[in-house]
């Protein structure tokens, strides 16, 4: 039996299903969890973005670590401490432990996030039959944490996060890591020749405003709609609909996704995250605010998780790639480091519709990059398929 579940469609179901599961149930409502502690907005600002802080600062290490070892190995640990560091955070209650904790466990979630991805494009079973299990776990996640903070106790969040963080350690040992993901002791990665990469490094400008200003947006939607009357059983329950809503993406990322040139695929994502954030900024009518939400914050963040696979599988060989995605991680935190700072400081001295109004001037900022970047079109990479 043990024989039949190795590298089995259920150990990826396991794998995915409840790593994104434990991740949403973790961060998804951490804004509403200080805020509801006494925290300002400043002090979650403080939180979170000392959490990409440490990101950033490991996510190289964690990455070169991935590409010179067997990643399944590395995984393992990382996820291990990752539980152990949930059990810590659930006692924390000073801004200081808060902070050491939440950064902790994040930065091991987040150092995986890159590996997990490529693992999902190079597995036997087809990407988007994979990923999906991801897209439903943080769904039910994001519902979960705001059932359990609602009828249980806040606290009780961080159990369900260690229970979920040892079935996705199951799944994790019943899979195979792939040829192409294999130990590499006879190659070095040489992470000095990505930097002599134009076009790689230009692409890394435009992916940190991307995912630094949607990260941001992402820690306070759930403090906005509670702001704007709504109950955090009623948030979560959207915010778990916001994210089924970018199953089809995955579903359907065959058929489109090997299709469509690197340079269009951008421009829908920006397009998408600049209505959003339009229809924020203007503070519309609640339930076109919520349909928005829906139909926009993540399946846009989708869009962009397999835009990057695709432009660093572009761009960057092979034996360096998984490095490459940990430096669009990378710099994925710092922004957001950035952009967390200001919107807290912002919104302790102004409203929701004014930090949206400004972040629409650095969508537009990336928007125009993304127009001037001469980028292959990527249709030969075949990852979906």
């Amino acid at each position: 039996m043990l024989e039949r579940y190795k590298n089995s469609y259920l150990s990826y179901f396991l794998m995915y299903n409840f790593y994104y599961l434990s991740w949403a149930v973790f961060s998804a409502l951490i804004s509403v969890y200080l805020l509801g502690k006494g925290f300002k907005a400043s002090e979650v600002s403080l939180v979170v973005s000392t959490s990409f802080l440490t990101s950033m600062i490991f996510q190289p290490v964690i990455g070169m670590f991935s590409d010179r070892y067997d990643v399944k190995k590395v995984n393992f640990v990382l996820f291990t401490l990752a539980g152990i560091g949930g059990l810590a955070f659930m006692f924390a209650d000073s801004l200081i432990t808060i902070t050491i904790g939440y950064s902790f466990v994040l930065t091991l979630i987040n150092g995986t996030n890159p590996v997990m991805e490529k693992i999902a494009s190079s597995s036997p079973y087809q990407y988007g039959k994979i990923r999906i299990w991801g897209t439903i776990g943080y769904a039910i996640g994001s519902w979960l944490a705001g059932m359990i903070y609602q009828l249980i106790s806040p606290s009780a969040i961080f159990i369900c996060f260690i229970i979920t963080m040892i079935l996705c350690i199951i799944g994790l040992l019943g899979t195979k890591t792939p040829s192409e993901l294999g130990q590499n002791n006879e190659e070095k990665t040489k992470t000095s020749t990505l930097f002599h990469n134009h076009k790689y490094l230009y692409y890394l400008i435009i992916a940190a405003i991307f995912q630094g200003i949607t990260n941001m947006a992402n820690t306070y939607i759930p403090a906005m709609f509670q702001n704007d009357g709504l109950k955090v059983s009623l948030v979560s329950t959207i915010l778990s609909f916001a994210v089924l809503c970018e199953a089809p993406l995955v579903l359907f990322s065959h058929k489109f996704m090997d299709k469509l040139t690197n340079k269009r695929l951008l421009i829908i994502a920006y397009s998408m995250i600049t209505i959003q954030f339009l229809c924020y900024a203007l503070n519309v009518w609640l339930p076109l605010k919520v349909i928005i939400t829906l139909i926009t914050k993540h399946p846009s963040g989708m869009l962009f998780i397999m835009i990057n696979l695709k432009i660093v599988s572009t761009l960057v060989p092979k034996e360096h790639q998984i490095t490459a995605l940990a430096f669009v991680q990378t710099l994925r935190n710092l922004s957001s480091i950035i952009f967390q700072n200001i919107a807290g400081q912002i919104l302790d001295i102004s409203s929701y519709q004014i930090l949206f109004a400004l972040s629409l001037i650095v969508i537009v900022v990336g928007f125009v990059l993304v127009i001037l970047f001469k980028v292959p079109s990527g249709k030969d990479q075949k990852l979906f398929n």
